[in-house]
């Protein structure tokens, strides 16, 4: 297995020698040639929020961005390091749809980066609207609800994912039933 070395890391954190690529443990990866100094790449870790009204229809936002420009996901970003997860899936729901939301459970834990910039987990939490009125900002264009038989361009296999795993569709009660929350 190989490691991207342009892109990571080229010079040691350590005497700021030049680093060069080896063979250590079965992977090459960057070393320094002068202190013995290699680069191990964190994971990049993203949390999301899952989001349902009592009709069942799930909470999206536009990318603003690319990649994926114009399409839909679910509320997410980066954790910060030092961040506690579940505070990050709070900030960034508020940050790109305005809400203020309550979380319940990790749903889902997901491995793989779909694309150069993206994550390679993404901790995904239900949520629950305690205030506000979704509308994009930061960098989501639009905030909205959308039903799960219309939905609208997905910008992330991962977004499908999740909504196949974990949404649920709801109908309106009859008499005698009592709404799912």
């Amino acid at each position: 297995m190989s490691l991207p070395m342009a892109s990571e890391a080229r010079f040691c954190l350590r005497c700021g020698t030049p680093l060069v690529p080896r063979e250590v443990h079965g992977t090459v990866r960057p070393v320094c040639p002068r202190c013995g100094w290699m680069f191990f790449p964190d994971p990049k870790v993203a949390v999301a929020v899952l989001i349902q009204d009592h009709a069942g229809r799930v909470l999206l936002v536009q990318r603003r961005h690319p990649p994926a420009q114009g399409r839909w996901t679910l509320p997410a970003g980066f954790l910060n390091a030092h961040e506690d997860p579940r505070e990050a899936a709070q900030r960034e729901c508020r940050e790109e749809t305005g809400l203020e939301v309550t979380l319940g459970p990790l749903l889902d834990v997901l491995s793989g980066r779909e694309h150069p910039k993206g994550a390679d987990l993404l901790l995904v939490y239900r949520g629950y609207v305690k205030a506000g009125i979704p509308r994009g900002q930061d960098d989501a264009a639009d905030a909205r609800f959308f039903s799960l038989d219309a939905l609208p361009p997905l910008a992330f296999r991962s977004t499908r994912t999740i909504l196949e795993r974990h949404a649920r569709p709801r109908h309106a009660p009859g008499r005698g039933e009592v709404p799912m929350l």
